[in-house]
């Protein structure tokens, strides 16, 4: 049960808590007596420890989502509303929950504030699970007795936050697909299918519509140069996925061309304005001060030009800049988020207008999606038709002209 590279390894465990309590989760170390070790810190007797069976793995069952954080987040403020305390309310949460990855890193918590340990200062050691913006929201939370109703905000937040982004990334997904599923099938029928009709077609002793001549030139190109395309196609994608995981600048790059984009540019320009005035607002309406809370704030924007612009805003504020001077001198923002903050800063209530002004671009993106996909679709079946339609009557023209000679 040894990883000769030093890399922690996955165990699968089962083992009883102090009260006498099965549980069953996932644990990550380097051997097997680390891990009971660990599993002995966390207040668990261990029992069964095994390396999780490959399809486990493939399937993926041990990754924590976003909703399942959200959904911890809900069930928490409820029983601490309730008056269960802290400790007791983790050990609720983590026998209830079915996903062993949550078990592990609900009882990690318990353990930890078992200890001692202030709650936000337990979350920072999960910056996977719980971001800057969550840890710096529990620990107003905790600071101003108010952790129940602080919670209750975050999974809200966070729900909203998560049904933007699936929206977003379903209209940005879905052509994609589609465009690649014709890609695909275009390829299999001039590599398999066009070369049936072109021995066909040698017996016909008479030239062939332009049409046919031409796909039949495209299928035989593919022919000779599809396994060299496959390559390249390849390497280029798993370059680009390189450059994804490993350059900042090409990510930057990236985003930037994104939000040039004719019709995706605006629903994602919108999503970044409604993640950066709601999370905001949040912070604001917690009681953190703005200064502090706009590095929270630009993680939370999705999109790093955006988060670039709201570093440079906290930049002009440090300097004595006023928000909406700092907002308008980006460039990012539209007019109206503009004045809404500084009506919001001449008021006093600047964490409800951005409230407002975060709900209004919340259905603005959602319209822009639905609106979008209603464009999308009838766009790609003509799209799709025409291709391959394409394909198939130039391979039967040839059959038609010689139907109408006999």
């Amino acid at each position: 049960m040894f990883d000769l590279s030093g890399k922690s390894v996955s165990f699968e465990w089962e083992g009883f808590d102090q009260g006498g309590h099965l549980h069953r989760g996932e644990i990550s170390a380097r051997t097997e007596m680390l891990a009971r070790a660990e599993l002995r810190r966390m207040g668990i007797r261990p029992g069964i420890l095994r390396r999780p069976s490959l399809l486990r793995q493939l399937q993926g069952q041990s990754r924590i989502r976003s909703a399942d954080i959200a959904i911890f987040s809900r069930q928490l403020a409820t029983l601490l509303g309730a008056g269960v305390p802290l400790v007791q309310a983790f050990a609720i949460i983590g026998r209830g929950h079915e996903q062993p990855a949550m078990q592990q890193l609900i009882l990690g918590l318990k353990h930890q504030v078992e200890k001692g340990q202030p709650l936000a200062d337990s979350l920072a050691r999960h910056p996977q699970q719980f971001d800057a913006l969550y840890c710096s929201l529990v620990r107003a939370g905790e600071q101003a007795g108010l952790l129940d109703g602080m919670l209750l905000n975050l999974a809200e937040h966070q729900e909203k936050t998560e049904s933007l982004k699936k929206r977003v990334h379903s209209a940005l997904t879905y052509p994609a697909l589609v465009m690649l599923v014709a890609v695909v099938v275009s390829s299999l029928l001039l590599v398999m299918v066009v070369p049936q009709f072109e021995s066909l077609f040698h017996g016909f002793g008479a030239a062939l519509p332009p049409l046919t001549q031409a796909v039949i030139a495209l299928s035989q190109a593919m022919q000779t140069l599809g396994p060299l395309l496959v390559i390249v196609t390849v390497a280029l994608g798993y370059g680009l996925v390189e450059l994804k995981r490993r350059s900042e600048p090409f990510n930057r790059g990236l985003d930037r061309a994104l939000l040039s984009l004719p019709i995706t540019g605006r629903v994602l320009r919108q999503a970044a304005v409604a993640r950066f005035t709601r999370t905001l607002s949040v912070l604001m309406a917690a009681g953190v001060p703005l200064i502090e809370a706009l590095p929270s704030v630009a993680g939370a924007c999705g999109n790093r030009v955006y988060a670039d612009a709201v570093h440079a805003v906290r930049r002009q504020i440090a300097t004595g800049s006023s928000l909406q001077r700092a907002l308008r001198q980006t460039g990012l923002f539209p007019e109206q988020v503009i004045q809404m903050v500084a009506v919001g800063e001449e008021s006093g209530t600047l964490d409800a207008m951005l409230a407002r002004v975060g709900e209004f671009y919340q259905v603005a993106v959602d319209n822009q999606v639905e609106a979008l996909s209603k464009l999308v679709e009838p766009l790609i079946m003509a799209l799709l038709g025409t291709l391959i339609g394409g394909l198939v009557l130039a391979m039967y023209l040839p059959l038609f002209k010689l139907g109408g000679v006999m």
